[in-house]
């Protein structure tokens, strides 16, 4: 029986990969690019919850200090009446007041997002134009190596 002998496939892979450099200094360069985003994005959207909870907030204390007052007792009949109408007015002008306040809000994180996604972009085309120049650079290098090594 004829004992076939086994390739170092460790060895065969550590040429390799030495045969195509890493930078992994880009590669720490677009994590720390995505964490960035990733950070401003977050603050965009907490300070977007924090205004809107703060608006919620206010709205109901808003509403329910108007309920108070239309739940009080009443003298004539006609004071009811009156109490829910003009609860009922207060209510609908209260809720477009705070529907405009709401949008207001959301048009200023679409903004700030936009903002920011085109900066990334930008900022990630840039980065990789420059990897890819230098990669270019090193496998050019490489090759010639290679070829003048025979």
């Amino acid at each position: 029986m004829a004992t076939a002998k086994t390739q170092d496939l460790t060895s065969m892979m550590k040429d390799m990969m030495g045969a195509f450099p890493v930078d992994t200094k880009a590669m720490e360069e677009a994590f720390k690019s995505q964490t960035t985003l990733a950070e401003k994005l977050s603050a965009v959207s907490i300070d977007a919850a924090k205004q809107s909870t703060d608006l919620s907030a206010k709205w109901m204390s808003d509403t329910l200090a108007k309920m108070t007052e239309m739940t009080k007792a009443k003298a004539e009949p006609a004071d009811y009446a009156k109490a829910m109408t003009d609860f009922a007015s207060a209510s609908a002008e209260s809720a477009a007041e705070h529907m405009a306040a709401y949008a207001e809000i959301a048009k200023k994180v679409q903004t700030e997002t936009m903002e920011l996604m085109l900066a990334a972009g930008k900022d990630m085309t840039e980065d990789m134009t420059a990897a890819a120049k230098k990669a270019t650079e090193e496998m050019t290098s490489a090759a010639k190596k290679a070829a003048t090594a025979k």
